[in-house]
């Protein structure tokens, strides 16, 4: 009886070491990643603990027995199993995962070569004859979130009224260049190459209209250059809210006070309405059931190194992780089609506190607007009303963003007449949306 407790207990302890030699494998990848190691290197030695750990499982659950050639048939399946794991898991670890092709061209589609480095594409739609002198120019979300195509053929109706259009891909994101250095993205170059492209097309000022993070880009640029804005449109804008500061968090950069540091947020902690860790995580499992171990590798590798990450999986490998993470995302409301966004969409870019401060010196004309179901909060779209003194929120009801009620509401506000407020402070009936 206590023989057989003993071999119990041995088979329960080598099942959780079994267990844990995943645990241990991801744990030291990603410690080997945030030391600065190279790809090869620290997948190497998460498989090599891997290995060790799942071989020493192994041992404990078999025992030993007390006749030689059972012994050695002991070592033969010990050494078969460890054999077959170890090499599926390696094979499944090193060969990439099934990857986005680059997205094709657009009707139309152009290219700027901005003087900050970026690589934009972009649509430009324009009227039989300009009419208006400040053109429109739409900032996608997400961060990283484009659709250029549909963005366009639905902005470019603005060109009837006798606006120059220009819709494009923000860097990293959609038919835009990608950087090598994730680091790179952050609201501050965004807005200088927004203020590169005010240059590019010759305008004294511009028209902005956005939406999601592009809101945020909005009012950072608002803050930066605001006589270079004739008129804002933000929908469903992300939150003004600010993170504790972070040596690796991009800002803004205004002519602050001295006393006044600015904060950004954590430089790769998904924001807004990107997934937690539970998603993230039944995201790796197929259909099956069964891990990805590629997967949870990338999976660990994001949450410790962007460096490292993308050394190990490049843009497009990623696009395709993140559709699967976004698939197993809970949404109020349903999503629209739109490009994967890469390593940009993971970049923190909650705004500095400084922006909260300039908002209020802004006088351009800013109309916030709500659907009746978006993704970012009610709260998000207050927090820009209190602001900006010169905004106006609008409801817009049952319609959408690609909506023929939307189109009036730019239209009508773009031309300078009025809009009809919401006053409210918290959201009307029939809303849909997080608070």
């Amino acid at each position: 009886m206590a023989s057989f407790a003993r071999l119990a207990g041995r088979a329960v302890t080598g099942a959780g070491v079994l267990a844990l030699s995943p645990v241990l494998g991801l744990a030291t990848l990603a410690g080997m990643a945030m030391v600065g190691a190279e790809p090869t290197a620290f997948v190497v030695t998460g498989l090599a603990v891997f290995a060790s750990v799942f071989f020493l499982g192994l041992l404990l659950c078999v025992p030993r027995p007390r006749v030689a050639w059972a012994r050695w048939l002991r070592a033969v399946v010990i050494l078969g199993v460890e054999a077959t794991v170890v090499w599926q898991v390696s094979v499944a670890t090193l060969r990439p995962a099934p990857s986005h092709a680059p997205p094709a061209p657009v009707a139309g589609q152009r290219e700027w070569r901005l003087p900050t480095g970026s690589e934009l594409a972009y649509v430009r739609l324009a009227p039989k004859r300009v009419t208006r002198p400040d053109p429109v120019v739409f900032l996608h979300g997400g961060p990283g979130v484009a659709d250029l195509a549909g963005s366009s053929a639905f902005f470019g109706k603005l060109a009837a009224d006798g606006y120059e259009v220009y819709v494009y891909d923000q860097l990293g994101a959609g038919r835009s260049a990608r950087l090598r250095d994730p680091r790179g993205y952050g609201l501050t170059r965004d807005v200088e190459d927004l203020e590169a492209i005010r240059q590019a097309v010759g305008a004294e000022r511009v028209n902005l209209i956005a939406q999601d993070y592009g809101a945020q880009l909005a009012a950072a640029y608002l803050a930066a250059h605001p006589d270079r804005v004739a008129t804002a449109v933000l929908s469903s804008p992300a939150g003004l809210s600010a993170a504790g500061p972070s040596q690796e968090s991009p800002t803004v950069s205004f002519p602050a006070s001295p006393t006044e540091p600015s904060q950004g947020a954590p430089a790769w902690k998904p924001q807004g309405r990107e997934p937690d860790g539970k998603v993230e995580v039944a995201a790796v499992f197929g259909r099956d059931g069964t891990p990805n171990p590629r997967l949870l590798a990338l999976s660990t590798l994001l949450r410790v190194s962007p460096q490292a990450a993308h050394a190990f999986a490049g843009d497009r490998e990623l696009d395709a992780y993140l559709d699967l993470v976004r698939e197993e995302v809970p949404r109020p409301c349903p999503a629209a089609a739109t490009g994967s966004g890469g390593y940009v969409g993971l970049t923190g870019r909650a705004a500095p506190d400084s922006l909260r401060l300039r908002l209020v010196k802004v006088t351009a004309p800013v109309l916030i607007v709500k659907g009746q179901c978006d993704e970012q909060s009610w709260a998000s779209a207050l927090e820009f009303r209190r602001a900006l003194p010169s905004a106006t929120l609008a409801y817009l009801g049952g319609g959408t963003y690609q909506s023929q009620a939307y189109l009036g509401l730019l239209r009508t506000f773009l031309s300078g007449r009025p809009v009809p407020a919401y006053e409210g402070q918290g959201p009307p009936s029939g809303y849909r949306g997080p608070a």
